[in-house]
């Protein structure tokens, strides 16, 4: 069933998307309550589900000290946010994040330069978590 903005996207041309995050870092045993809430979500409006939060704890499995929370322990690093950003991508162009280059430029002076081994290590963490959970 489509709550309201759900039929609003769809009035427009679109599809509900729901980005999947994470809990607080002061309640880390909450990431499954997290996923399975939002994916109940994106079920129920037959939505795209985007799960970020799971890819960071598949990033977790591989390396445990990765900071991917930011100082207030809620909100995303920089690393956090390229993780999601690759979970994003993925599930919006159907191209697996895995190979894409190490160093991200943007406008102006931004340059993130991840390193081939920790830009692997999200990138494949990322692709693990739409592989697992992700909805189209």
């Amino acid at each position: 069933m489509d709550g309201p903005f759900a039929a609003r996207i769809r009035a427009a041309g679109g599809r509900p998307a729901l980005y999947s995050i994470w809990p607080p870092r002061s309640q880390a045993n909450g990431f499954e309550l997290v996923r399975e809430s939002y994916a109940e979500a994106a079920e129920a409006v037959d939505g795209i589900l985007m799960p970020a939060g799971e890819a960071w704890r598949a990033a977790w499995a591989i390396d445990p000290d990765l900071p991917l929370y930011a100082a207030d322990g809620f909100h995303p690093s920089v690393l956090g946010s390229v993780t999601a950003a690759y979970v994003i991508w993925q599930r919006l162009t159907g191209r697996s994040p895995v190979g894409l280059p190490a160093v991200i430029e943007g406008e102006g002076s931004l340059r993130i330069d991840l390193g081939p081994e920790r830009a692997a290590i999200l990138q494949e963490a990322a692709a693990e978590a739409n592989a697992r959970f992700g909805r189209d």
